[in-house]
């Protein structure tokens, strides 16, 4: 209880101690005795009207019950004509109804009915009743027949009309006598109920005193404390402390004495929700990270952390109470902050990266995040605006975009210088061919010597142009200038066409040419002049540098969705620790035994670029014996399902 409250007096107080229980006893017991007289006589006039009432209802019932069996018998018959002209099955629901209810409808007409000339009649409904039920199952059993019966069905359906006549006229003798039975039963319920007014007011006159001490006793032991514990329970609604305990002892009194334990439950956790937020609001105000400040519905600045104040510049004296537009350039104050809000408002939060402003006029790069702070109810509070100074990143991915930029610039001038420097070399290079060609053809005028330099001049310009032609090549695929016809060819044409122009090649390197044609004949997508360059390229190199073999074998191998071309030789094979090293251009592994042989190691980069350019994959594996590079191209029926990274890479291990 609250402070001042007066002490209870001792008659009062045994009174309050009571159980409620007691207190209940005595309060019902004392207009209980006055009245028990009176009840007596009111029992056994309330039963008369009880059974009067209920003959009533039973009236209506049995009116009401009748009306359904014809109702329910009625539309079954109507389902059963349309399920018999269409033969749809949604038509057969009201029979299904009727089949179910009506049985029971019947039966609670047989235990209703008491008079005997409405018993008569019922016996006829029943008669009718069933005769009906009966005549609409045949019906149906002949529709489900699905044969022609409608010589039976239509004399079936005139009988079952004729059934429902009969038992609307026996439903309707029912009714009039129900009518008759019923203005009896209302005559008797208003003579009952007369009678019954005059005992009350007797019983109400007696009860009356008896009613006035149970109230006086029962305001001084129980109303009085409740409407002070109601004050209690408004004061603890208000926040106020509860702080003395009730004396009472009954449940009345239990109950205050939880509700002032409940007080001081709730001031103890009001202390630490208080004290929960003054932590959370010092964690806030000490991030120096990010700045975390709340703004009011309209977008005025509310709070003020130690990071906002570190990136902004604005202490929370100089910015609490101003609109947050103020940290926007005028660029993008006019919109962007109420775009910001709208956002957040209909969609719960808001982000954007954009410049601002600190307060000594310099910009910084900042990503916002703006969130809607709304109550219980969804109505909205205000705003929370958490901010990062993004300039450092921001300039690192300049940085990054600007080497990027000068990266790709430099690519293009290499391969500009290497496309203008290739050009500018065949013109003359052409002429020391066209002049070397013309001496060979008067070689018989010069002695030995001269014409073993007419060869070398010769010679080392057929290098120098091949040289040349790879630069082009490799600086056009480099451009994205390659001028490719991807076509559809026949690989054991192809296949034919190698063996013809390779095999001098082969037999002079004192090689067999082996050539396992595919069977059946396959087709690949392809640049059919690209391809022979590379084919051409693998065999070159496997019989150039296979001088202690047998043998330089061309095969080819289908896949899933590609065909894989195989150049093998039993050489001596390249060592893995170089074997990275194959596809870069001018680089011959520094073997001392090639340093021999023609080359400028260009070729095996020529070729990787031509057959990535046809959308295919190279690669190299060694062998037990030798050496083995493959390529890989589409085939035309899967070149269009196929995804680039399903295809193999180009060092895949492939069996």
């Amino acid at each position: 209880m609250r402070a001042g409250t007066a002490p209870i007096p001792a008659l009062a107080r045994f009174w309050a101690d009571r159980p409620l229980a007691v207190k209940g006893l005595v309060v019902i017991v004392l207009p209980l005795a006055v009245l028990l007289g009176s009840l007596v006589s009111l029992y056994l006039a309330s039963n008369a009207e009880t059974r009067a009432e209920d003959d009533v209802r039973r009236a209506f019932a049995i009116q009401r019950d009748t009306y359904q069996v014809h109702a329910l018998l009625a539309e079954a018959a109507a389902g059963v004509r349309g399920y018999v002209l269409t033969g749809e099955d949604r038509f057969l629901e009201p029979y299904r109804k009727a089949q179910e209810d009506v049985p029971v409808t019947i039966a609670r007409l047989d235990s209703a009915i008491e008079d005997t000339i409405v018993r008569s009649h019922f016996e006829d409904l029943r008669l009718i009743e069933r005769d009906k039920r009966e005549g609409l199952r045949e019906i149906v059993e002949l529709a489900e027949g699905g044969m022609d019966t409608s010589g039976e069905v239509e004399p079936a359906l005139t009988d079952n009309k004729l059934a429902l006549d009969e038992l609307r006229r026996s439903i309707d003798d029912i009714q009039q006598r129900e009518a008759v039975v019923l203005d009896e039963r209302r005559a008797r319920v208003d003579d009952v109920r007369r009678g019954f007014l005059i005992l009350t007011a007797v019983s109400a006159l007696v009860g009356l005193l008896g009613s006035l001490s149970a109230v006086y006793l029962f305001s001084t032991g129980i109303v009085r404390r409740v409407r002070r514990l109601e004050g209690d329970a408004q004061a603890l609604a208000k926040g106020e402390r509860l702080t003395e305990m009730p004396e009472e002892a009954d449940e009345v009194g239990r109950l205050a004495q939880r509700l002032v334990r409940a007080s001081a439950l709730l001031r103890a956790r009001e202390d630490d929700l208080r004290a929960s937020e003054e932590r959370f609001r010092l964690v806030i105000e000490r991030v120096r990270d990010y700045g975390i400040f709340a703004l009011d519905p309209k977008g005025i600045v509310t709070s003020w952390n130690l990071g906002a104040e570190r990136i902004k510049g604005w202490r929370a004296e100089d910015i609490l109470g101003r609109h947050f537009s103020s940290f926007y350039p005028p660029e993008t104050r006019e919109y962007l902050p109420a775009q910001m809000l709208e956002r957040a408002r209909t969609s719960g939060s808001a982000e954007d990266e954009g410049w601002r402003i600190r307060k000594d006029g310099s910009r910084f790069w900042a990503n916002v995040v703006i969130t809607a702070l709304r109550n219980e109810d969804g109505e909205l509070q205000g705003f929370a605006k958490v901010t990062r100074d993004m300039t450092e990143r921001r300039r690192s991915e300049n940085a990054l975009r600007t080497a990027r930029e000068e990266a790709e610039a430099a690519s293009r001038a290499k391969s500009e210088f290497l496309s203008r420097t290739s050009h500018e070399l065949r013109t003359p290079l052409n002429a020391i061919l066209g002049f070397g060609q013309l001496l060979e053809i008067d070689e018989e005028k010069f002695g030995k010597s001269h014409r073993e330099a007419i060869g070398q001049i010769t010679k080392a310009g057929r290098h120098l142009l091949a040289l040349i032609n790879d630069l082009l090549d490799i600086s056009s695929i480099e451009a994205g200038g390659t001028d490719l016809k991807i076509e559809e060819i026949d690989l054991n044409e192809l296949f034919d066409e190698i063996r013809a122009l390779a095999s001098p090649i082969v037999a002079s390197a004192g090689l067999s040419f082996e050539l396992s044609q595919p069977e059946p004949s396959v087709a690949v997508l392809a640049d059919r002049r690209r391809v022979m360059q590379v084919l051409l390229n693998l065999v070159g190199n496997a019989a150039k540098y296979n001088r202690e073999g047998t043998f330089v074998r061309l095969a080819c191998r289908l896949r899933d969705t590609d065909v894989e071309v195989r150049v093998e030789d039993d050489g001596p094979g390249i060592p893995a620790d170089v074997a990275e090293r194959l596809f870069t251009p001018f680089d011959r592994l520094g073997q001392q035994d090639r340093a021999r042989v023609e080359g400028t190691g260009l070729g095996l980069a020529l070729s990787k670029s031509l057959v990535e350019s046809m959308g295919g994959r190279i690669g190299f594996e060694p062998l037990d014996h030798g050496s083995r590079f493959w390529f890989s191209l589409l085939r035309p029926d899967q070149a269009r399902d196929t995804p680039a990274e399903e295809q193999p890479s180009a060092f895949e291990d492939t069996p």
